[in-house]
């Protein structure tokens, strides 16, 4: 593109004083290139009125542009008519107004409400304008003037005379002023769809606006000039909407005048055609008036083309040379846009490394959408092969920068990166190394589908595709087919990555690119069943993986677990698709099902995952397509898969694949019932004598030679979990199972003989034996003897179940303990709800002696400390991966047992005192358990407020007398366990939240309870010393700041009635009660508001003088704490100020007052104090200022809150401290109804959630529990 010949357009053109508003007509080179002055024709003072006048001289450097040209030769200046011609049908409110002095007063702007409103075309609108423009140039132009200044939300308006007499910095400062500064929002950035369609519809006017023009004034000299100098200078303004508005229009512009300039380069090579092909005539038959006419032609578009450059270089140049790197990053955005929109349109200008670094630059922008815009603007162009020989230079100058976006942080910018890498992937070859590829294809297994399915188009062209292109064209030369030869490089891929080992997750990131290939099971079976195959074990295990994986996406078309798609639902379309897809799989995979499982059946690995392909078919083919036969080799095979594994998971898909079977509504069902009724016999007669060998002889006793030996043993536990797996998704109920089952642990329990691996099993299968009972019992037509027997085997399994919680293996323990939890909360009070009164018998609640087993149980094997035996942690020892997964595990266990203690709290089996087992652990273990413990006593005060404030005091309390009775009441709040216990007493006070007048009553008694405890225990009268439970004062402390005024005074006189009837007369110089009492004082309450709950106004103090009270000083650990609770600045919550080392070293001899901490408002129409506590909190501060330049001056209430760059001070966030974690605490009413709240409080939507409290699911994998539950209407 040639370069602008003269730079008038960008700052302004200068003219001597003298000269006309119409010059002497010139060529349209000297136009844009002269700022000289010229001889002007004389005009008279009508004329001069009626036209618009050039600014005065010297305002080069303004914002708008002198560019009011002289017209052209052709156009000859002449005398305005007095009158101002006026259309024939003028549009409404077209009509302008004069005043006394002829001054020219546009009125309201129609011409943004059409653009707004967009009832009409936009190229209606522009015809419209376009008629009045034509019939009063002036008028028609400020019209589009103040249509541009509108739409940046601007009230002011340019007048004719403005635009007369004022210099271009005079007009803007003029509009500045006019701009409603108060109102963030203009057009652009307004909120709703109203807004958002004139965005467009603005867009459109612009382009309408070139395309009009491009045949008539577009060359007048003066539209396009004049617009094109408004926009640059207001794109230069300080005003942002001001900026973006004409940005926006100045880069719509030039996008319209590139599609202006293409045509006429369309036009000059029809026009150059047409001329060689007259010339080539014969002199005959050549006409040279159609040559002249020709070359006219041609000298006219070429000027046209040399008019167009030159706007487009000044739009470039003034505009957006500017405005792509402002400060906003929505113009950035546009500039990109459009800048891709240019190369792509007008190539042999735009195209070139002079524009291309533009966005090579802004790669590295900071906000999303702009690197968004650069992305897509670069796709744009490596998507055209014939743009590539162009790109080379900036492929290598940015290919860095392009491949490590792939990992950026936002994922729809690492999305659309990879789009493009895939581009140069197919355009450009040899670009990318395999350096660079390997660093995407890690993708393939992101939890985000977007990413992952664009790393997975990648890595299909670059590995897969290539190669089958070779074997399609030569399939069959190779030794592998092509269809199998797509598997081998997918196996080969998945085998060489080492971050993960999950086909599905890269099935399902090629399936939008590879779903054909996916779906061919006939290649992915025969693979699997040929017989002189070269797979090893791994390798088959993947093969397997792959061939379920790309089953079920094909079945279903959920991703899978842990990577959402965020899609709602499926089309029609997609699902008649699945549906066929169903019906392939299944015609295909019934006769090779068998097959595959007596090929495999000896790998559980492999067994395991084909049992799961019976989830994905379509099971009435059995009965249609008539293959019974198939039918009864998959029972046989199903049958020998379960006799010869013990695998839980082996057991568990057997179970499932046999449950899916057992349909009544299947015509074969008879026939697979008969099969699982041959095999549940087959296993219960094994047990029985299995167990009768058990019960007559010693385990591991060779007296008489009668003993059993670890094969026997074995044998036993092996049955024992088969039975266990298939009562989990079968009633087994008329095998009677039970009783044997009891018989087996009561002597375990007797005699302790009985081995692990044989009880556990057995206390499963007794627990889905009862299950299925409840299952039967709870029609409307079971009797009532039948709700006894099974309360009687509830409490006979229960007892056992206690008392495998002290046995000496944990494991044991652990199982009793789940067990008893989930048996206790389906059979609590909530079980009789929706009309099943008639199980009421069957409501079992716990003893003491049962709750306190429980609750040391949790203590024993959830509140472990490192380091600690069944912790799972050897500190000091190396870990490797395997001892990491291990502890990860154990970590998970723990936490399922502590959620299944809180589920039995919140539904009300257990007392809530017992939440304070709980609670007190809350800071120690709030790594591990901090999210369960925050659910839980969240949950708790939604129950019951106050039972759950006197379950923290408690919890307070038993951590204070184990610590008293630990190290005595001598220096007890020195230790660092009491400065935990001072951290959890914060933690309790913040979870109260900013609601003080709901909170006020319960505040006010754990006060006085805590003041009982703390005098409860008292010294003798002829001793000095405190009483020991004295120092619990300080952790009341933690909670004064959540006190009304009037409450900490009534506070003060009931201690001062306890300490009254104290014997020591020193009890008052006691430090902990100074130190409580002056907690309690008037002036410390930094969040004190109106009992009527409103916080009160606070003054933004900006200097003030630190007043100084030798009486009371308040630290800065309690000044932190007073200010987490200022409800009107969160930001402030429980801060700590950091500076240098003797910063508050020194806080013994620096004076303070409490003074300066006191309220701005007093309630109840107290005295009013002098100062906030915001403001106490900077005089502080300030007079600390010779610790650090500028830091008293510059901590004021506003820099506390946006100054993230002080390096003198440092305030950082203390963890979980902030109230506003607990708002959704009060959120809810209080009720006393249990139930209320607590029907869905962990289902399994909760239990999948980040947050939630994990659910228990390792010992119950089955739909069949399940399904019991819904039939008995428990939840």
């Amino acid at each position: 593109m040639p370069v602008m010949r003269s730079s008038s357009l960008c700052h302004g053109f200068s003219s001597s004083s003298g000269s006309s508003p119409w010059q002497n007509g010139r060529p349209a080179s000297q136009r844009f290139s002269s700022a000289s002055s010229t001889s002007s024709a004389s005009v008279s003072w009508a004329e001069e009125r009626i036209s618009i006048l050039v600014s005065d001289v010297g305002d080069s450097d303004g914002d708008f542009e002198d560019v009011w040209k002289q017209q052209m030769k052709k156009r000859v200046a002449r005398k305005q008519p007095k009158t101002t011609p006026v259309a024939k049908h003028p549009r409404k409110g077209s009509q302008k107004e004069y005043d006394g002095h002829r001054n020219l007063k546009p009125s309201s702007n129609d011409l943004l409400e059409a653009v707004k409103t967009a009832k009409s075309a936009m190229q209606i609108v522009v015809d419209d304008w376009l008629e009045s423009y034509k019939q009063d140039q002036a008028a028609g132009f400020l019209e589009l003037i103040n249509f541009f200044i509108g739409a940046c939300g601007c009230k002011g308006v340019v007048t004719h005379e403005m635009f007369k007499t004022l210099q271009n910095s005079e007009i803007i400062q003029h509009l500045t002023e006019k701009f409603d500064e108060d109102s963030v929002k203009y057009p652009l950035a307004a909120p709703g769809p109203t807004w958002k369609k004139f965005r467009s519809s603005f867009c459109e006017f612009v382009n309408a606006l070139v395309c009009q023009c491009q045949y008539s004034f577009l060359y007048d000299d003066f539209l396009m000039d004049t617009l094109i100098s408004l926009l640059t200078g207001l794109s230069d303004s300080q005003i942002r909407a001001f900026r973006h508005t004409s940005t926006l229009a100045a880069m719509k512009l030039m996008t319209g005048l590139v599609r202006v300039a293409l045509h006429l380069n369309l036009q000059k090579d029809n026009n150059q055609r047409q001329y060689e092909a007259e010339r080539s005539k014969g002199l005959g038959h050549r006409s040279p008036e159609r040559l002249e006419s020709l070359l006219e032609k041609r000298k006219e578009l070429q000027e046209h083309q040399e008019e167009i450059e030159g706007m487009m270089n000044a739009i470039f140049r003034g505009v957006f040379v500017h405005r792509y790197r402002d400060v906003l990053p929505e113009i950035r955005a546009i500039c990109m846009e459009e800048i891709g929109t240019w190369m792509q349109s007008y190539s042999t200008s735009f195209l070139t490394d002079s524009y291309l670094k533009y966005i090579g630059w802004t790669l590295h922008d900071k906000q999303r959408e702009v690197r968004l815009k650069c992305l897509k603007a670069l796709q744009g162009l490596y998507n055209n092969r014939d743009f590539i020989s162009c790109l080379e230079l900036f492929t290598s100058r940015f290919k860095d920068r392009m491949v490590s976006m792939v990992m950026d942080r936002e994922y729809d910018v690492a999305v659309e990166s990879i789009k493009l890498l895939t581009l140069i992937l197919k355009n450009m070859e040899g670009v990318l190394t395999d350096t660079d590829c390997e660093s995407i294809y890690p993708v393939v297994y992101a939890s985000n589908r977007a990413l992952a399915s664009a790393a997975g188009e990648f890595l299909y062209w670059k590995l897969f595709f290539p190669e089958s292109e070779v074997g399609m064209a030569s399939g069959r030369e190779q030794h592998h087919s092509p269809r199998r030869n797509f598997f081998y490089l997918l196996l080969a891929f998945s085998m060489e990555s080492e971050l993960h080992d999950h086909a599905a997750y890269l099935v399902d990131s090629l399936w939008d690119c590879a779903g054909l290939q996916l779906k061919d099971w006939e290649s992915l079976t025969g693979l699997l069943l040929e017989k002189d195959q070269s797979l090893g074990d791994v390798q088959e295990n993947t093969l397997i993986e792959i061939l379920v994986s790309s089953a079920r996406q094909a079945t279903e078309g959920y991703p899978p677990v842990g990577r959402v798609t965020g899609r709602k639902g499926f089309t029609a379309k997609e699902r008649k698709i699945q549906a066929d897809d169903k019906v392939k799989l299944t015609e295909h995979l019934i006769p090779l099902l068998p097959q595959l499982l007596a090929k495999f059946s000896a790998d559980a690995e492999k067994v395991s995952p084909l049992l799961q392909l019976l989830n994905f078919f379509d099971l009435n083919i059995y009965c249609t397509g008539r293959l019974q036969k198939h039918l009864e080799l998959l029972l046989q095979q199903l049958q020998e898969v379960v006799v010869k594994h013990t695998e839980s998971m082996v057991l568990e898909a057997g179970a499932r694949a046999l449950y899916l079977l057992c349909d009544p509504e299947f015509t074969f069902f008879s026939r697979v019932d008969f099969a699982r009724s041959q095999l549940v016999d087959l296993l219960t007669d094994r047990f029985q004598q299995e167990l009768e060998e058990l019960l007559q002889v010693r385990i591991g006793s060779r007296a008489q030679g009668s003993y059993l030996d670890e094969d026997e043993v074995y044998n036993m536990a092996a049955t024992l979990k088969r039975l266990s797996a298939f009562h989990n998704a079968h009633d087994l109920t008329r095998w009677e199972l039970y009783e044997p089952c009891c018989r087996l642990l009561q002597k375990a329990v007797d005699t302790g003989e009985v081995p692990r691996q044989i009880i556990l099993p057995a206390l499963t299968l007794i627990y889905f034996s009862i299950l299925w009972t409840l299952a039967h019992v709870s029609g409307s037509n079971s009797s009532q003897e039948q709700v006894l027997g099974l309360r009687e085997k509830l409490l006979t399994f229960c007892d056992l179940c206690q008392s495998c919680l002290s046995d000496v293996d944990s494991e044991i323990q652990e199982q009793a303990f789940v067990l008893l939890s989930d048996l206790l909360l389906i059979f609590s009070p909530q079980m009789i709800l929706g009309g099943q009164d008639h199980l009421k018998p069957l409501i079992f609640l716990p003893e003491v002696t049962l709750q306190t087993e429980l609750a040391s149980f949790l203590m024993d094997h959830v509140f472990i400390q490192p380091g600690e035996p069944g912790s799972g942690y050897q500190s000091g020892d190396t870990k490797d991966a395997e001892e990491e997964q291990a502890q990860i595990e154990q970590l998970h266990q723990r936490r399922r047992l502590l959620a299944g203690f809180c589920k039995l709290l919140l539904y009300g089996v257990l007392e809530m005192e017992a939440a304070s087992d709980i609670f007190k652990h809350y800071s120690k273990f709030y790594n591990d358990y901090g999210d369960i413990i925050k659910e839980i006593l969240i949950r708790s005060r939604q129950i019951n407020r106050k039972q759950c404030s006197q379950t923290l005091l408690l919890s307070l309390k038993q951590l204070y007398t184990e610590l008293l009775q630990e190290h005595g009441p001598k220096d007890l709040d020195s230790l660092p366990a009491f400065m935990e216990m001072r951290d959890l007493a914060r933690r309790f006070s913040l979870s109260f939240g900013p609601q003080q007048l709901q909170n006020r009553d319960l505040i006010v008694m754990l006060h006085k309870e805590g003041i009982k405890f703390s005098l409860a225990e008292l010294s003798p009268a002829s001793s000095s010393n405190q009483p020991p439970n004295l120092a619990f004062l300080e952790l009341l402390e933690e909670f004064s700041p959540r006190l009304f005024h009037q409450d900490k005074q009534l506070l003060l006189s009931y201690l001062q009635k306890c300490l009254d009837q104290v014997p020591q007369p020193s009890s008052h110089s006691w430090s902990p009660i100074i130190s409580y009492c002056h907690s309690l004082s008037s002036q410390e309450n930094s969040s004190e508001t109106s009992p009527q709950g409103h916080p009160q106004p606070k003054k933004r103090r900006i200097e003030a003088t630190f007043k100084q009270d030798q009486e009371h000083f308040c630290p800065p650990q309690e000044q932190s704490l007073l200010l987490s609770s200022v409800p009107q600045t969160p930001t402030f919550t429980s801060t700590t100020v950091k500076g240098k080392d003797s910063l508050w070293r020194q806080k013994d001899e620096e004076e303070g007052s409490a003074s300066e901490f006191t309220q701005s408002q007093s309630p109840l129409g107290s005295q009013k104090p002098k100062h906030s506590y915001a403001e106490g909190f900077y005089h502080m501060v300030h007079s600390h200022s010779h610790y650090g330049p500028g830091l008293g001056s510059q901590l004021t209430r506003l820099s506390l809150m946006e100054e993230d760059d002080i390096n003198e001070i440092v305030i950082e966030e203390s963890g979980e401290e902030e109230a506003e974690e607990w708002e959704d605490t009060d959120k809810h009413p209080s009720s006393h109804s249990s139930f209320k709240h607590q029907r869905d409080l962990f289902d399994s939507a909760e239990v999948d959630s980040d947050v939630s409290i994990p659910g228990r699911d390792c010992f119950f994998l089955g739909d069949g529990r399940w399904n019991i539950f819904r039939s008995c209407n428990l939840f």
